[in-house]
């Protein structure tokens, strides 16, 4: 018996079997180009490794020892660095990588073809490289004059000389001072210090970065950056997540409020109004911590901040370390390998000028991990330490994965990890289970302080947070103009934080570069 076929069913077979022919070859092509692909991963791995322990080591030497010499030095290994990378990425970008059937290789190659400045032409890139390192060097030296010579009532430099730096000068200054004019004049000499220097290679930082975004596919750098969260409603829902703990924070901005209007008086703090950015503890007014002795709610009662027990102790910066090394050891984690020990920066030195922003650092060769702090005795620098510990236990964890792979989840999770291990060693047991806080109980009162100082710290940075991406994307995306960059700065930080500067700004001013993220 004959079978009949309609015409459509012949169509639809031909279909079938030509597709099925395609897709052979498809695999089989791919296959191909899996092979070179691996390769050139294989090699770019073993090469962008020594590249980037060499391009470590000149960063580390440079930050370490604020030479002339070094930075050359960094200058020479990062212009080597970045041909090597542009050279990566053209090689990258040759294969139809989005077709490969080898998810880790599509991810590696995806991750090469689509991150950092490097589509640039090459004269652009260097000019972006050059901008970089001069911001960085403008933040890093900036220097200020004491207030008052006659009113130096801290453990820093007492000289007529302009050589207070921010850490740990300002820093101090800004955490205990309570005399208004005092921190009033080192808020604004800061800004007036590193502001208006860097404006101008910011905008063309914006220019060049904007270029490199948009031939990687992107409309600006601000898409360029959240691209790495692999969400694209990532900035919806921050500002869903930020809108349901605002009014947390506005309770919290009324109290401390309150009692900064009870020690400055409503000549300086307006009663009903937004609080001056000077009087909050912090050069940024980010972390209100420092405000615990106006602020704490049950001031006869104990608190957590067990700096001059730490002293009474004889705490030394070595043994702060070795302390937090105890704790991830307890948790099953690893001990600092010797590197660590031998050639991180644990203290100021007193013979070079160094860049003192707490750092940690991985040089690529699956051994040498380092932190670099210009550590002082108190509970601010335990817990600082803890946290850049914790980057070094993740560094740790992905020592073994391809160079590609050694770094966060996403580019906030490195910081995650490090702020939940900051948050369980502040807590009132486990100050007391390592010795430097007695009689902790579970009295209401004591239960409220410990709240509060974390209120502090940790609800009065999330606006703070959140405002430096708003401003960023903003000014990526070209939402405002340029010669507004100031004045939206300020809106942002009127409109979520509820704060004010204490003097008038204008776009004279760079307020943003004040801060060194």
């Amino acid at each position: 018996m004959r079978c009949v076929v309609s015409i459509p069913i012949v169509i639809a077979f031909l279909q079938l079997a030509l597709g099925y022919t395609q897709e052979r070859r498809y695999v089989e092509g791919s296959n191909m180009n899996l092979g070179e692909a691996l390769q050139f991963l294989r090699e770019y791995d073993r090469e962008a490794s020594g590249m980037c322990f060499r391009v470590t080591s000149s960063q580390w030497n440079y930050s370490t020892n604020i030479t002339e010499t070094n930075k050359r030095r960094m200058l020479e290994e990062q212009a080597l660095s970045a041909k090597f990378q542009r050279l990566s990425w053209r090689r990258a970008t040759s294969y139809t990588w989005t077709r490969l059937p080898d998810p880790i290789v599509r991810r590696q190659l995806h991750m090469l073809a689509i991150e950092g400045r490097t589509a640039l032409p090459e004269e652009k890139f260097n000019e972006l490289q050059q901008l970089v390192t001069e911001m960085k060097e403008i933040y890093s030296r900036a220097r200020i004059c004491p207030h008052s010579l006659n009113n130096i009532n801290y453990n820093y430099r007492q000289s007529g000389n302009c050589d207070l730096a921010l850490d740990p000068d300002l820093t101090r200054i800004m955490s205990h001072s309570r005399d208004y004019e005092e921190q009033l004049h080192v808020w604004q000499a800061w800004r007036d210090t590193v502001g208006p220097p860097i404006r101008s290679k910011y905008i063309r930082y914006v220019q060049l970065a904007n270029h490199a975004a948009r031939l990687n596919g992107f409309h600006d750098a601000g898409q360029q950056q959240r691209e790495s969260y692999e969400d694209s409603e990532i900035n919806t829902q921050l500002t869903e997540l930020w809108a349901t703990l605002a009014p947390l924070y506005r309770e919290l901005h009324a109290y401390v409020r309150r009692r900064l209007v009870e020690r400055y008086g409503s000549e300086h703090v307006r009663p009903d109004g937004p609080l001056p950015a000077h009087l909050l503890g912090n050069m940024w007014a980010q972390n209100w911590r420092n405000l615990a002795d106006l602020v704490i709610p049950f001031p006869a009662k104990s608190t957590v901040d067990v700096s001059s027990e730490m002293l009474r102790q004889g705490y030394t910066p070595l043994r702060m370390f070795h302390l937090a090394e105890e704790f991830f050891t307890s948790l099953g984690l690893k001990p600092m390998p010797p590197e660590f020990w031998h050639h991180s920066m644990l203290e100021k030195p007193l013979d070079r000028e160094v860049a003192c922003r707490a750092s940690a650092w991985d040089f690529c060769n699956h051994k040498d991990y380092r932190i670099k702090q210009c550590t002082t005795v108190s509970l601010e620098d335990l817990l600082t330490i803890h946290h850049e510990m914790a980057h070094i236990q993740y560094y740790l964890q992905y020592a073994d994965q391809p160079l590609l792979f050694r770094d966060g989840a996403n580019p906030g999770f490195h910081e995650a990890v490090g702020d939940v291990i900051t948050l369980s060693v502040s807590s009132p047991r486990h100050l007391q289970g390592i010795g430097l806080l007695n009689n902790v109980t579970d009295e209401y009162e004591t239960g409220i302080n410990f709240l509060m100082l974390m209120a502090l710290e940790k609800v009065a940075y999330l606006p703070f947070a959140y405002i430096v991406d708003q401003w960023r994307w903003g000014l990526f995306a070209g939402d405002w103009n340029i010669d507004e960059m100031n004045a939206r700065w300020w809106e942002l930080r009127l409109r979520h934080q509820g704060i004010i500067p204490p003097i008038p700004r204008t776009e004279k001013d760079f307020d943003p570069a004040s801060k060194y993220h």
